[in-house]
């Protein structure tokens, strides 16, 4: 809505006050309730879609201090979102709203380099973060990324929080038949994630955690989906 010098002010839009939304139509202004009384619907599938939701946002104000990139969106979220949507769903009571979990394949970036297989091995007995990039793919001035998750549980309520990224150094790396791999003790963590991104200016590859965690599962289970939607006064029918 903006002030006209003539005629007042002159509605551009919608807006909303004291429960009302007002608009124009055919140079009237209406009116309506901005909330409806009636019951909202929550089939089973639309639930399953908030639950995402739910999860997608809880995740991404944990992961957005570390200033992930996804390139290939109008903005990291809307491609943070987009990504997330394909993850395992988990369901969790209202109580918990704000809950996150660690689960695969959560996205840390999406970009035009070529992606990396990633998994967790071991190489001579010690553990492992292992990828499919041979040291000759790699570009002049790229640069590694190393994304770690870390799942806790506070009052109850599971969050993931995103505490570390830094710059994985080649001389870190060790050649497993061609291929780079980083070890340490810290990749044995049932209770971590991690994920390489390569970087080459503005540009990145798109790379999603790998993990051991198995805590999420619980929130997966028939048993879970229905405690949750009765948190939610139930399911439509």
């Amino acid at each position: 809505m903006k002030k006209n010098s003539n005629k007042g002010l002159k509605m551009t839009g919608s807006f909303r006050s004291a429960g009302m939304t007002f608009y124009m139509r055919k140079g009237q202004v209406i009116g309506r309730v901005a909330h409806s009384m009636e019951k909202r619907s929550n089939t089973l599938p639309q639930f399953v879609q908030r639950q995402k939701m739910r999860h997608s946002v809880a995740l991404w104000q944990m992961l957005k201090p570390c200033r992930p990139m996804f390139t290939q969106h109008l903005t990291d979220y809307q491609g943070f979102v987009s990504l997330a949507n394909r993850m395992p769903v988990v369901y969790v009571p209202q109580s918990m709203n704000d809950a996150s979990l660690l689960v695969p394949g959560i996205p840390v970036s999406d970009g035009t380099l070529p992606a990396m297989k990633q998994w967790l091995g071991e190489v001579n007995g010690v553990a492992a973060l292992m990828t499919d990039l041979k040291t000759v793919d790699t570009l002049p001035h790229e640069k590694l990324w190393l994304y770690t998750a870390e799942q806790h549980v506070e009052g109850g309520t599971p969050r993931v929080w995103f505490y570390r990224v830094r710059e994985v150094l080649r001389r870190e790396m060790t050649d497993v038949d061609g291929c780079l791999a980083l070890t340490g003790e810290e990749f044995a963590d049932e209770m971590r994630g991690w994920a390489l991104v390569r970087t080459d200016k503005s540009r990145c590859s798109s790379q999603g955690l790998v993990t051991r965690c198995t805590y999420y599962e619980r929130f997966t289970t028939e048993e879970a989906l229905k405690a949750a939607a009765k948190s939610y006064h139930g399911l439509t029918k």
